[in-house]
């Protein structure tokens, strides 16, 4: 049987951990075995970071929508109860984007939520 080399396969293979770690410092960007680690160290932080970005953006529009409910007289946890009680189904991100950019239209959700909930 004839001898396979890999020359192909294992360049690919080398070129396309390279490419992942293009930017890093030192002889993590241009040594493989190194280059191979940072690699996989990056896709775990990266992952952790897609987790860590849901709850940094949760935690964001919590504190929109208490900082625009406070404004109108009433706090998260209580508007948020009365948002349930009314079956009003609108999410953080949504409220949050009301409270930001349209104040009018929050201001008509809370006063719904208020008169519903009572």
């Amino acid at each position: 049987m004839s001898r396979a080399k890999r020359g192909f396969k294992a360049r690919r293979r080398r070129n396309a951990v390279l490419k992942r770690t293009k930017g890093f410092f030192g002889r993590r960007k241009n040594t493989f075995r190194i280059a191979h680690d940072s690699a996989i160290r990056a896709g775990v932080y990266a992952y952790i970071g897609r987790k860590l970005k849901k709850r940094d953006f949760r935690g964001l529009w919590i504190q929109r929508i208490n900082a625009a409910a406070r404004e109108l007289g009433t706090k998260y946890s209580v508007l948020m109860h009365m948002l349930t009680k009314a079956d009003i189904q609108l999410d953080r991100k949504v409220l949050a984007s009301m409270a930001y950019s349209d104040p009018e239209g929050f201001k008509a959700v809370v006063e719904f939520a208020k008169q519903k909930a009572a």
